[in-house]
């Protein structure tokens, strides 16, 4: 298992080296000069200029320039927002958290209502009721995010008037950042107005992760489906049915664990596609996260953003592709065994 969880962390470092060239490469390709997509200082000084030319190396080889680039940016120094002139560093530190925080309510919601549904699809014999399940998951797996959002904000925030449809809190509320996550913060305040204020920011999430936890619930739904139908016709099923155990306890004790296997796997293959419909859903409900702060930059064409928001997003997907894949093995006995065979 060392040597494996080895290669995968070759396997990111790797896999970054290369996305940081790419990186590289199109900084040049910017309709800027060199020094302002590197910096993000549009007027530099003559001092500035040098210590730009000094720290990315810019009179030297372009292999040195890349070994430059890749320490100034692993080092956290992505330059400034020429727009804001604010460090952009500091400018993903406080937009993260927020991403993190729909992405962990929007996991929550699609694994914890769709392998319920999931297993209640395949445990089923009525026809009408497994048919009407796989319609509405291909239905949703096939609506246009952005459709979904706007739908949803015109019935539930325009007409009906029930849900916020734009922003993490009303703005009457101050609330100190402690961990970035404003459900959490919002109950650590010492403020006599914090379950308002969490009610508030509660509310405020409920369109933004509904509308983004469509796809991947249907995707869990289906998923998990197929593994259940599966496990259910295997050998140690019918001797825990020879043995007399019910069947909430055969799927607690025996089927659902194994059938959740491929969903651990499959979480891994949709980052890609849940990333950009994160992206889509943040601009929709104006969700202060790093999809509508990365979309506003390249409006703004503010390349020191589009450069610092890229980077770090395929990053995070790189490394959180790479840990489910490590997770997916320790959990699966099959994999397991292939890999200690290989080794």
């Amino acid at each position: 298992m060392l040597r494996y969880l080895i290669r995968r962390l070759n396997l990111f470092l790797a896999t970054s080296v290369v996305l940081m060239l790419v990186l590289f490469m199109a900084t040049r390709m910017f309709p800027v000069g060199l020094d302002v997509a590197l910096t993000g200082i549009e007027h530099p000084s003559a001092t500035q200029q040098q210590q730009t030319i000094n720290e990315y190396q810019l009179d030297q080889s372009h292999f040195s320039q890349f070994v430059a680039y890749l320490q100034q940016r692993l080092s956290g120094n992505m330059g400034y927002s020429t727009t804001s002139q604010q460090a952009v560093a500091s400018e993903l530190a406080n937009v993260l958290p927020a991403s993190f925080e729909l992405a962990v309510v929007t996991t929550v919601l699609a694994i914890g209502l769709g392998v319920p549904v999931g297993v209640l699809a395949s445990l089923t014999k009525n026809k009408l009721t497994q048919n009407t399940v796989m319609a509405l998951t291909l239905t949703g797996y096939s609506i246009p995010v952005f459709w979904l959002g706007l739908t949803l904000s015109l019935w539930f925030g325009v007409k009906l008037g029930w849900l916020p449809i734009s922003g993490q809190i009303n703005l009457l509320y101050e609330i100190k950042p402690v961990t970035g996550f404003m459900l959490i913060d919002t109950l650590l305040t010492d403020s006599p107005y914090h379950m308002a204020a969490f009610k508030d920011a509660l509310l405020h999430i409920i369109l933004p992760a509904l509308t983004l936890a469509v796809f991947p619930f249907t995707v869990v739904v289906r998923i998990t489906r197929a593994a259940m139908v599966n496990v259910m016709t295997q050998t140690y099923i019918r001797a825990a049915e020879a043995r007399g155990l019910s069947t909430s306890q055969i799927v607690a004790r025996h089927a659902l664990p194994n059938a959740l296997i491929p969903v651990i796997k499959n979480l891994g293959l949709m980052l890609g596609a849940f990333t950009s419909y994160a992206m889509v859903v943040e601009v929709i409900f104006a969700w202060p996260g790093v999809g509508a702060w990365l979309v506003q930059g390249i409006y703004q064409r503010d390349y020191t953003v589009i450069q610092g928001g890229i980077m770090t997003v395929a990053l995070l997907i790189i490394f959180l592709s790479i840990l489910i894949d490590v997770l997916y093995t320790a959990t699966n006995p099959l994999s397991r065994k292939e890999l200690y065979a290989a080794n």
